[in-house]
Order: structure tokens, then sequence, then C-alpha cells
């Protein structure tokens, strides 16, 4: 028994290592690039769209707050502040060591789409407390006509009716979290978890999630760097994929390092969204339909889809 829970330590040791040494490597670097809706490849005419900019223009907003992850950061149309519409919204969940200052690029193209964004400084997302600090700060923003001094542009402007929620690695496990195991669980309508960190390493770093208990539309996509990707394999995005009952789809996408997934899926995370929050019935047919856009891209493999037609 000591021999077992001795090797039991040196796995885990390695695994924290491999962590440490992952974070000290995104803290160098922006998690992605400025231009990557030009330079990532697409296979088909809706990914294409989806990874161009919406029609809208964008600003932002910071909030400081007196919690670990420092401030919540706001991306939204313009037209927002003018507009008696209610605006859809997508929630992020970080990476490891990864804040959404090191991805503005993403959460600027989402709201290129129509979407209030929202995300924060959070570097350890797993059991989703940024994404569930967020949905109640928006829930404030939109009960106040005033904040402070200040008039709010977001009051009576978030349509808690069509929220969404993506989160990338770590995230990926924030994501399943938010959905199955916060006070707003219910408010979610759909969910993206891009190459969520696999059951096991989640138990062992204390991360540990059920995503047999997710009860609403879900798609996973994971890389495939000519070899695997190292946070989750094939085998184990099928496994946490079969542990949904159904309402998912998966896929993984070829020659994509880990990191990349956080951007280069952008076309169909941004499609799935605005078919699940905006009744976007073109982007929808990348999912579903006679011929689904996403199971015959040839830039993907280990497509598999049961969904139900809304």
């Amino acid at each position: 028994m000591k021999k077992i829970l001795k090797i039991s330590g040196i796995i885990l040791l390695i695994v924290i290592v491999l962590c440490f040494i992952l974070l000290k490597r995104l803290a160098s670097k922006p998690a992605a690039p400025t231009d990557y809706q030009q330079i990532i490849r697409t296979g088909g005419d809706i990914e294409k769209k989806y990874m161009g900019n919406g029609p809208y223009e964008v600003s932002s907003r910071e909030d400081n707050v007196l919690q670990v992850f420092q401030k919540f950061i706001v991306y939204y149309p313009s037209t927002l502040e003018r507009s008696d519409s209610k605006y859809p919204v997508i929630v992020l969940c970080n990476g490891s060591g990864t804040p959404l200052s090191k991805y503005p690029a993403v959460a600027n193209h989402y709201a290129s789409w129509g979407f209030i964004v929202i995300g924060t400084e959070e570097q350890f997302s797993w059991n989703a407390f940024g994404a569930e600090m967020s949905l109640r700060y928006l829930e404030r923003m939109n009960e106040n006509e005033r904040i402070g001094d200040s008039a709010n542009p977001f009051y009576q402007k978030v349509d808690f009716n069509n929220v969404g929620v993506v989160g990338h690695s770590q995230g990926g496990v924030g994501v399943i979290n938010a959905v199955t195991n916060t006070p707003h669980k219910d408010v979610y309508k759909a969910a993206v978890s891009l190459s969520p960190s696999n059951k096991e390493m989640a138990h062992n770093l204390f991360w540990d999630y059920d995503a047999s208990l997710i009860q609403i539309p879900i798609m996973f996509v994971s890389g495939e760097g000519g070899g695997d990707d190292w946070v989750v394999t094939g085998e184990q995005l099928q496994s946490i994929y079969n542990d949904v009952a159904s309402n998912k789809i998966m896929a993984r996408r070829l020659n994509t390092a880990h990191g990349e997934v956080l951007y280069s899926i952008d076309g169909y995370v941004t499609a799935w969204f605005m078919w699940r929050l905006q009744d976007d019935s073109e982007a929808g047919k990348a999912f579903v339909g006679e011929t689904p856009e996403i199971m015959i891209n040839t830039l993907y493999q280990d497509q598999e889809i049961n969904l139900f037609e809304d």
C-alpha cells in the first residue's frame, strides 16, 4: 500500500510540475494572436463566415472588485449604449494562468456578433467561481439604472434567457461545473468546453467535475497536434462526451496544439452561440440538417452529433 501511495504521489507531483511549467509559458505571451482570424485556416463556408468579425463595433469596460480575480471585464456591441434592446451573454472561463487580458481578441470577436461578453482575471477557474460572480455582476448591472454617480449602460439590456458559457483547458472544466454545480447553473442555455482537462488529471488536481449532470446543449472540441492534445486525448474526450446523456456534439481539430484550441475553433464556437442564443438558422446548419458542415469539414476528425433541433 505504501508503495502504491508513493507512486501516486510521484505522479501527482509530475502533473503539478507540468502545470507550473505551462503557467510560466502562458504568462510570457498572449494566449490568442490579435490576427488569429486571418491566419487560421477554415474548412467550410459557415466556419469561415463566423471566424470573421460580426457587424457590430465593440466597446469595453472594466470594473475593479475585491475578489481574487481582481476585476470584471466586459466587451459589448457599442450600439447597446443607445439601444432599448436586450443582448445575449457569453461568459468566459479562463484556462490555467490565462486571465481574460491575455486573450481580448477572442472576447472582442464574440462581442462583434452582438453578445455581451464577460470574464475576469481569474487564473484558476475549474470551480466556475468567476463565472458565477460574472452573472451576479450582470444581474446587478441589469437591475440598477445608475451605479454610484454614473449612468449604467447595461440597465435592462441583459438577456438572461440567452446565456452561454465557454472555456478552454481548466476553463473547459469550469464550463462543466458552471452548468452543473453553481447557484446560477439553470441560467445557462448553451455551453462549449474546449479541451477540458481529462477526468484523471482533474481529479488528481482536485478539479473534479461530473459531465453526466449536464442538461443543456454542449459542444466539446479538442485538438490533434500530430499526436494528441496532451490535456485531453481523443479517447479521454470521448469518455467525457459519453457521460452526457444527449444534446451534445464533439470534434477534434487536426494539427492543432492544445493552446491553439482556445481560438482556432472560434468559427464554430461563434456559430454555435449564434444558433443557440440568437436563433441564427444559417449558423445552425453547421451542426444540424441533412449534412451538418462540421461533419464533412476535413480539418476535423472524430465528429459525433446527438442534437435536438429546437
